[in-house]
C-alpha cells in the first residue's frame, strides 16, 4: 500500500480512471439494475490477457482495467445485497467491485475482519482497507486487534489503519512506542507488512516533528527500501527521503 508522497500522482485504486471505449461490452441499461448474473458476465467481457499478466506481476489474479471497473461501479452505485453477492463468488475482479458499490457502514466487525483475513490478493486487501475499513465505525478496534496479529497480512492492515492515525488523529498514540516496535521488527518483517511499517515510519517522520529526528535515524539504520527503484519524477520510499522531500513541500506551502 503506497500512501501519499510515494507518487506525484497517487491512485489508491492502483490504475486511473479511463474514459469508456466504444465497443466496450457494457450494457448500461443492464447494469442500472444488474442482477449477479449480469454482473458476473459484465465482468467477464472486460477480461483482457495483456492486462492480467500486468496484473499477476504484482499477485492480482485478474485481468479488468480498473479504470473500467469503476465506470461498472459508477453505474451501479451502492447495493450492499449485490455487493455482498460479488464478495461471496471469490473471484478477485468481482471481489473489487463489491467494495466499490458496499456500504462500509453497514459491516460488522467480525465480518470485516474475515473479510480481511479472506483477501489475500494485494489489491483486495489495499481496497478492503482503504475503502472500507476506514470509513468503517469499527475501525479503531479492528486497528488495535489487527496491529498485534501474528498473521503479517492482517499486521499490516493493522498498521495501515495505524499510519492514517498518525496523520489525521495522533491523540492517544503512543508514537514513540510505536517507533520501538518499527526499529526492533521491521528490518526482518515480511514484505507487505515491512512496507506498512516503513509507511507509519515516515508518517511519524513527517507530521510530528518533535519524532522526526528519530525516525529518520531509525531508517537510516535500518536502511530499508533504501535500494527500491524509483520512476523519475517520484518520491523514494526510503523513510528518509519520504520524511524530507514532504517537510520541503509543508514548507513551501
Amino acid at each position: 500500500m503506497r500512501p501519499a508522497g510515494f507518487r506525484r500522482r497517487l491512485d489508491l485504486a492502483g490504475g486511473g480512471e479511463e474514459p469508456e471505449v466504444a465497443g466496450a461490452a457494457l450494457n448500461k441499461t443492464a447494469l442500472a439494475g444488474a442482477d449477479m448474473a449480469g454482473v458476473m458476465a459484465e465482468l467477464a467481457g472486460l477480461e483482457e490477457p495483456r492486462a492480467r499478466e500486468v496484473n499477476e506481476k504484482h499477485g492480482d489474479d485478474h485481468g479488468v482495467n480498473l479504470g473500467k471497473l469503476r465506470a461498472v461501479a459508477k453505474r451501479l452505485k451502492t447495493q450492499q445485497e449485490l455487493a455482498n453477492e460479488l464478495w461471496a463468488t471469490g473471484d478477485t475482479a468481482a471481489r473489487l467491485l463489491a467494495l466499490l458499490i458496499c456500504r462500509p457502514k453497514a459491516f460488522a466487525p467480525d465480518e470485516l475482519d474475515a473479510m480481511l483475513r479472506e483477501a489475500r490478493t494485494p489489491k483486495v486487501h489495499d481496497w478492503l482497507v482503504s475503502y472500507v475499513v476506514k470509513k468503517s465505525p469499527h475501525s479503531e478496534e479492528l486497528r488495535t486487534t489487527w496491529l498485534a496479529d501474528r498473521d503479517p497480512l492482517v499486521a499490516s492492515a493493522g498498521w495501515a489503519l495505524t499510519s492514517e492515525r498518525v496523520a489525521k488523529q495522533p491523540e492517544g498514540l503512543d508514537l514513540a512506542g510505536l517507533l520501538d516496535v518499527v526499529e526492533a521488527e521491521m528490518k526482518d518483517a515480511p514484505e507487505r507488512l515491512q512496507w506498512a511499517m516503513n509507511t507509519c515510519l515516515a508518517t511519524i517522520g513527517i507530521w510530528h516533528p518533535d519524532q522526526r529526528s528519530r525516525a529518520v535515524s531509525i531508517g537510516e539504520r535500518l536502511a530499508v527500501l533504501k535500494d527500491y527503484p524509483t520512476p523519475p519524477g517520484c518520491t523514494s520510499p526510503f523513510a528518509p527521503t519520504w520524511i524530507a522531500e514532504m517537510v520541503r513541500r509543508q514548507d513551501n506551502t
